[in-house]
């Protein structure tokens, strides 16, 4: 029997353990954290949204982050800094946009997108995971009309790729999807994907890492941080750590393209059932999401480019408060948690799934970005298949 270590305890790293396992592979998991799931995979907008896989390599966000860039609490934030890796990052951001991939690159999310949604189900049945799972559907919702008139325009390739967004044209016609939107105002339409859902990404990691050690003989080393990958001697390695994963690479001589984009959310708790929107909902103008999970409302957003640093800034946090108050006013917000990750980011969107140019025995199955709940398992089904064939 071959073994095969994996860097990383989050979403992607414990699908990825997932699928070694199950092809009879002896699998060890290194975490630096005491527990899976602690950082990127800890509390994120829950959404498993094909409906939102669109790459953001288009001219508009390269104009809007230019914009924005001196405005707080703007939804897309870029901080200046002295960091050479940031630049290379926004540099090549630009290549890709000026290269028109956003087309090729939107359709393979939402087909991946579609395909995890399918293993998520399977995952669930055959290991009973509970993780406030619903199949909740995400509304899509618009107040500008230059916003509404994107998401006309965006229907054609959502719908070719198999995806549901089918167009609401009226503000009766978004409520109608769920009276707890009456209270959001100024609607002049919407996009509804039935078929997206929501869940708890760490509950989910935690009981998962639980299934993987007590059933399928997955060791984790948890407080292990692995400095040098040269240290390892399994018969191959999987890196998914996040925005760590680049500092690996860089050890053996290889390059990844992956930036810390952080994000933030607040996850307000012991909320009154019939205040929360039984939906999830996205605002496409605020980049603003949302996940009803049990009792709790979770509302996650924003995008900032200022390097490797986990500081919750109260100028981020506000603008999701506002907004639950501006739109659902009956939500008492007095009892909130908040928390920031950092988005393991390329500049062309798409996750790294690839073999070690410099060692043969190192694979990444990384960068997934925003969409990692969203894309996990399918992409942990291509980078096993990859070690497969390499080793």
């Amino acid at each position: 029997m071959k073994n095969v270590a994996v860097i990383g305890a989050g979403i992607t790293g414990l699908a990825t353990a997932y699928y070694l396992a199950k092809e009879g592979y002896q699998v060890t998991v290194f975490e630096a954290e005491r527990y899976p799931a602690m950082k990127t995979s800890f509390a994120n907008g829950g959404q498993i949204s094909v409906s939102n896989s669109e790459v953001w390599t288009t001219w508009s966000n390269v104009k809007k982050g230019f914009r924005w860039m001196f405005t707080k609490g703007a939804p897309l934030l870029i901080r200046p800094r002295l960091d050479l890796a940031q630049w290379k990052w926004i540099a090549k951001f630009l290549f890709y946009t000026i290269r028109g991939d956003y087309n090729k690159n939107t359709a393979w999310t939402i087909r991946t997108g579609i395909e995890s949604r399918k293993l998520y189900n399977e995952i669930q049945q055959e290991e009973n995971i509970d993780f406030d799972f619903t199949k909740c559907g995400i509304l899509h919702f618009y107040k500008d009309q230059q916003y509404w008139d994107n998401a006309k325009v965006v229907k054609e390739i959502y719908n070719d790729n198999g995806c549901e967004w089918d167009l609401l044209h009226s503000d009766a016609d978004v409520k109608a999807v769920d009276p707890a939107l009456a209270g959001v105002t100024n609607v002049i339409g919407g996009a509804w994907t039935p078929s997206d859902a929501t869940g708890d990404i760490h509950a989910f990691c935690y009981k998962f890492a639980e299934v993987l050690n007590t059933k399928y003989g997955v060791v984790f080393h948890y407080n292990t941080k692995i400095n040098d990958l040269r240290a390892l001697c399994h018969d191959a390695t999987v890196v998914c750590n996040g925005v760590g994963s680049t500092a690996l690479a860089k050890h053996i001589g290889d390059d990844l393209p992956v930036y810390p984009v952080k994000g933030y959310s607040i996850t307000i708790n012991d909320v009154d059932p019939a205040y929360l929107p039984r939906v999830s909902l996205l605002d496409d103008q605020a980049k603003i999401v949302t996940a009803s999970l049990g009792n709790r409302f979770r509302v996650a957003g924003t995008a900032e480019l200022a390097g490797e640093n986990y500081d919750i800034r109260r100028d981020r946090i506000q603008p999701l408060l506002d907004w639950v108050h501006t739109n659902f006013p009956n939500i008492n917000t007095h009892n909130y948690t908040q928390w920031a990750c950092l988005r393991p980011m390329t500049p062309n969107m798409m996750p790294i799934i690839k073999q070690s140019k410099s060692n043969p025995k190192v694979f990444y199955h990384t960068g997934h970005g925003h969409l990692g709940w969203t894309l996990s398992p399918a992409t942990a089904k291509i980078a096993v298949n990859l070690v497969k064939e390499n080793i």
